[in-house]
């Protein structure tokens, strides 16, 4: 089903599918308000185990084969699609623990890779997950889709740059920039105290804004002819780094 960004925010509501991720927004506290069911494949008892997690006021409704072909993003099919209310993502709302573990994402464009960095953050329980200068709507169905439900258990604030360093000195969070230039190896400097790991966009990497204020600048040293390295795989290497030298 194709959802534009505007729409989605005008109605505060978004579409996901599949029975999995729509449990796992539930179990998250996401708010579902209409199901759509194609009994052609999906079992009566799977949506009734469902339906008893969901509101009484939850609109059931039922649709044929046909028009779910449609509306369905998948190649696979489940026969079920939720429209859920989405929730406020402000920095005001972080609740972080002490020396926290947090993921800036600045200005990233490629939904499958804030899907796979969700995915990461949700394996290694990263405290926060922050998108700076959002260049693509965090309810995105590719974004949904690419997550496999980790944009509902993770904790995410959307905000810009500048309100989102100012927050991180505010809270005595140490801000490690990933760049290639004047920058020490990640594993050389102290991920166990409250610490935001700040990646960019593959083709242009961080702003000056992250270069300069950082308290370190980072690179996952490389021994090949290639010099980068996809944006969620580099995010994996330095999220579960930081894990490490926290269990020692």
């Amino acid at each position: 089903m194709q959802e534009k960004s505007r729409n989605r925010k005008k109605s505060q509501q978004f579409i996901m599918e599949g029975l999995r991720e729509i449990e796992i927004a539930v179990k998250n506290g996401y708010r579902i308000t209409s199901l759509l069911i194609c009994s052609d494949f999906i079992a009566d008892g799977a949506v009734n185990k469902l339906r008893a997690h969901l509101n009484p006021d939850t609109e059931l409704i039922e649709i044929s084969h046909e028009v779910y072909q449609k509306i369905a993003y998948r190649d696979s099919t489940e026969g079920i699609v939720a429209v859920a209310k989405t929730k406020t993502h402000g920095l005001g709302d972080l609740q972080l623990p002490e020396n926290p573990l947090v993921i800036v994402l600045e200005s990233l464009e490629k939904p499958g890779n804030i899907g796979a960095v969700l995915r990461t953050a949700d394996a290694a329980r990263v405290d926060a997950v922050i998108i700076a200068d959002p260049h693509t709507d965090l309810y995105n169905p590719n974004i949904v889709r690419s997550s496999v439900g980790a944009l509902f258990t993770n904790t995410i604030a959307v905000a810009a740059s500048e309100e989102v360093l100012s927050f991180l000195k505010e809270h005595n969070i140490a801000v490690y920039s990933a760049i290639l230039q004047e920058a020490v190896p990640y594993y050389t400097v102290d991920l166990k105290r409250g610490s935001a790991i700040v990646m960019g966009t593959e083709a242009v990497g961080l702003t000056n804004l992250w270069r300069e204020e950082s308290d370190a600048n980072i690179i996952i040293p490389m021994e090949g002819q290639i010099d980068s390295m996809n944006v969620s795989v580099a995010a994996a290497v330095l999220i579960f780094e930081a894990k490490r030298q926290r269990m020692i």
